[in-house]
């Protein structure tokens, strides 16, 4: 008989790690998470030595430290270090990987209505500049992705592309990532994630999602430093030949007045300037990896649950995730108060937290009614006692 034994979690550890947490109830992990102290303490020793020796010297001097990045960003998602390269958020891996797709006037990129802002505003600057079709998958009544339509929409339209955002930042919602994966498969499309908001607080194995390329920011649930981010690209789109239009020192040899070879690995996509910023990441991912997502998902879980039930008893306040299965990001609205009323007394009690408004999700707020939300987004080294100390602060504001 095998005994299941459970994830161990160091909360006080944990909290050690994080100053920030000991003066603010944190709950904006989806935004910009609190840096554990030895993330901060390897980009000041890094910056320290910079002001010694200068910057190119300090990157000679630590490749290896770099280099870990690639390490453990490729523990993280299972996958191989030639797969991996850095990027400056999600965002600039998004764009760089768009690029890189031969686009022509009439192709189709398919994609969602819960999606990030920039996903969007880029496929629509497409549209206007180069003529693609942009088409969103139906959603189900529960807010589910319909993924009969959206085999339909490949099936019909052939799509040069499709594109989904994990977990949205707007909502709660986690989209059926692994199934679109298969329907990619199948059907021979080039397949783009961005898992900026469930990096960090899920499992990603990319051997399941089965996507070509995959984003990732640093700054969020992976608790790294702004401006930092990675992506995945599979050994088909290497293979392919696929590189940014733009391309960068790190990312091809100047052979000749007219020729250039690309890096055979992931790095073809990676910016010139990623020293310090890396060594920050690298240290954020190594956190999560000893952490353990096991573990990590398991404090969440209970975390969420808490929060959500607490919340459904507050008279007047409305929980707006919708879907199956739903993150560590939670929404809400209200017409007992005001959003400048409500974001005064929650500041006031020193909750940190994200408003949200209709202009960041266009179809998802019309379709919800509402024109502002609140984002609360706890992570694992927050406490039930917080989480009941929240849920009491709004159960006194709206009343």
């Amino acid at each position: 008989m095998q005994i299941q034994t459970t994830p161990y979690l160091d909360v006080a550890q944990l909290r050690a790690d994080t100053p920030g947490c000991q003066d603010n109830l944190f709950m904006n992990s989806a935004g910009a998470s609190l840096m554990p102290q030895p993330v901060v303490a390897a980009m000041m020793e890094y910056l320290q030595q910079e002001t010694q020796v200068g910057g190119y010297e300090v990157e000679r001097l630590r490749m290896g430290q770099i280099g870990r990045l690639y390490d453990e960003t490729a523990q993280l998602l299972n996958t191989q270090l030639h797969n991996i390269g850095f990027a400056y958020s999600a965002t600039d891996a998004y764009f760089r990987i768009l690029s890189a797709i031969p686009f022509q006037e009439g192709d189709t990129i398919l994609t969602t209505s819960n999606d990030y802002v920039s996903n969007q505003l880029a496929f629509l600057s497409m549209q206007q500049r180069l003529g693609i079709r942009l088409l969103r998958i139906n959603d189900l009544p529960n807010g589910d992705l319909d993924l009969t339509h959206a085999e339909e929409l490949i099936r019909k339209h052939h799509p040069v592309l499709v594109a989904i955002t994990h977990i949205p930042t707007n909502s709660g919602l986690v989209l059926p990532a692994e199934e679109m994966g298969k329907l990619c498969r199948q059907y021979d499309v080039w397949y783009l994630l961005d898992v900026a908001q469930s990096v960090g607080q899920l499992p990603l194995d990319v051997n399941r999602l089965q996507a070509d390329f995959l984003v990732a920011t640093g700054r969020k649930f992976l608790r790294g430093p702004r401006n930092t981010g990675f992506l995945y690209v599979s050994d088909k789109a290497l293979e392919s030949g696929l590189a940014p239009l733009y391309i960068d020192r790190r990312a091809a040899n100047w052979t000749g007045p007219d020729s250039y070879t690309l890096q055979t690995s992931a790095r073809r996509f990676e910016p010139q300037e990623i020293s310090l910023l890396s060594v920050g990441l690298a240290e954020a991912v190594r956190y999560t990896n000893q952490v353990g997502l096991e573990a990590i998902v398991q404090q969440n879980q209970q975390l969420m649950h808490q929060l959500r039930m607490g919340l459904e008893q507050i008279d007047g306040l409305v929980l707006l995730d919708r879907g199956t299965q739903q993150s560590n990001i939670l929404t809400f609205h209200t017409i007992r108060q005001s959003v400048a009323a409500l974001e005064t007394a929650l500041r006031r009690e020193r909750v940190v937290f994200t408003i949200q408004y209709s202009n960041s999700a266009v179809i998802d707020f019309q379709r919800k009614r509402v024109d502002w939300l609140i984002r609360l987004s706890p992570h694992y080294f927050n406490t039930l006692d917080e989480i009941n100390e929240v849920v009491d602060l709004l159960g006194q504001i709206i009343h």
